[in-house]
């Protein structure tokens, strides 16, 4: 990627964020060839678009950006698409961070998944005052272009090997140990549901597992089926279309975990990231098997295509068996999340109301918003089993996100705090700064709230 900031150039093109309030007033005070270029273009400051002013000898001289009357992390989002390579600077009297925002946005804007085919790119720097700590908005970039790179790689070249090998590399660039069970010893080490899913593919199940010992213990859990063909229950071709982004949980918290240790929060980090594929085989986990759990629970299989909460439930175990200060899963776990809250809003469970909210008031501050959703304490009977301790899918035909949370609730201690984010972890339809494909939802909301809470 070429450099995106810098604090220094010889010479930068201007950027002015208007919104359409503000822009009558800037043209009154404009050159007479600017107004006389705004009005052939007819522009009235439609937020997202943006007038090009050429120089007398036509380059560009000038970026009008029009943006709505607040600036946000996607401001600015919208540009780089329509610029020529060059330097440029933001022309506003917006506080430091604001422009850091800002800057975010413009970066994540370049981004381009570029594996398999060769794209054009172009050579786009943002100059930032002395004010903006760059390192810190280039390592933003960084860690949320991991995790779509990870989502939007088909499984093919993401099977649980694959997104080993990437937590490993990962966690030798942040300083922390990886640990991986894989195959047959997961059943000797006692984590039975994820081998039960994972079992029937060519590519063993594993359990990533991340250490940064330091401080408060911090433990992520990220759902990491690289690939859901549904297993027995198979996945009509609709439905299994986009499932090499089932990963996609994991891939948010080896995201949020490197920023976590880049931007020095102090916590003791732990990551667990259970990676199956659930395959069609002849030793694939069937309907209505009885499998062992790590927490000593038997679960009834009512559904194979109910697989991300069977293999979650043995990593959340395993992260409550250490008291940890805070537990926060994510997974892409239900469509019934996505008929709720649509495909850019998590679903938020806690066991700790007031913890939801904070967190939840933290996401919409920042504008990576997550919502808030109960566990409705009268529905736990669902998740009940008639010849097991519990279910994976329960007969009852609603609320269907709400019974997924209440099911990994089981596997963790009422006295944990807790957090469990229902993702989508997906683009379906491009807008400024987010491109259809994978995306890391709800990673700055964490990331915000990880500050606030270790301050």
């Amino acid at each position: 990627m070429s450099q995106l900031f810098s604090h220094t150039a010889k010479s930068s093109i201007p950027i002015t964020p208007l919104s359409a309030s503000q822009l009558k007033l800037w043209l009154k005070s404009a050159p007479k060839h600017v107004q006389a270029w705004a009005a052939t273009h007819a522009v009235v400051g439609r937020p997202d678009t943006a007038l090009l002013v050429p120089d007398t000898k036509g380059g560009l001289a000038h970026v009008l950006a029009f943006v709505t009357d607040t600036p946000n992390t996607w401001s600015l989002a919208h540009l780089p698409a329509g610029l020529p390579s060059g330097n440029y600077h933001i022309d506003a009297k917006w506080t430091k961070d604001q422009v850091a925002n800002a800057a975010l946005g413009f970066g994540l804007a370049q981004y381009q998944f570029d594996r398999y085919k060769r794209l054009e790119r172009k050579n786009i720097t943002l100059i930032l005052p002395k004010s903006v700590d760059i390192d810190k908005v280039e390592k933003r970039v960084e860690a949320i272009s991991i995790a779509r790179d990870l989502i939007n790689t088909p499984t093919n070249d993401m099977q649980p090997s694959h997104l080993a090998e990437a937590a490993k590399s990962i966690a030798k660039n942040i300083g922390a140990t990886c640990k991986v069970i894989s195959g047959d010893e997961l059943l000797k080490q006692n984590y039975p549901a994820i081998h039960a899913v994972g079992r029937a593919s060519d590519n063993p199940p594993r359990l990533i597992d991340i250490r940064n010992p330091k401080h408060p213990l911090l433990t992520l859990v990220g759902k990491g089926v690289c690939f859901d063909t549904g297993g027995l229950d198979i996945k009509p071709y609709a439905s299994m279309k986009l499932m090499k982004k089932d990963m996609g949980g994991a891939a948010l918290m080896l995201a949020l975990a490197q920023l976590v240790v880049q931007e020095k929060i102090p916590v003791r980090l732990r990551v667990l990231i259970p990676a199956v594929e659930n395959s069609i085989d002849s030793n694939a986990f069937r309907p209505q098997d009885i499998i062992a759990t790590r927490k000593g629970l038997t679960m009834e299989i009512g559904s194979t295509d109910a697989e991300g909460r069977v293999i979650l439930c043995d990593a959340l175990s395993e992260a409550d068996s250490e008291n940890p200060d805070l537990i926060i899963d994510a997974a892409t776990l239900t469509g019934a999340a996505r008929t709720a809250l649509g495909m850019d809003i998590p679903a938020l469970y806690s066991n700790d109301a007031a913890l939801a909210k904070k967190l939840m008031d933290v996401s919409l501050a920042e504008g990576d918003p997550l919502w808030h959703m109960p566990l409705w304490a009268s529905y736990d009977k669902y998740v009940n089993s008639p010849i097991a301790d519990i279910t994976n899918s329960p007969n009852y035909g609603f609320a269907g996100s709400i019974t997924a949370a209440l099911f990994l609730n089981r596997f963790v201690n009422p006295k944990t705090p807790w957090i469990h984010l229902d993702t989508y972890a997906w683009n379906g339809e491009p807008t400024p700064g987010r491109p259809v494909g994978g995306e890391a939802l709800g990673l700055r909301a964490l990331l915000a709230f990880l500050h606030k809470r270790y301050a």
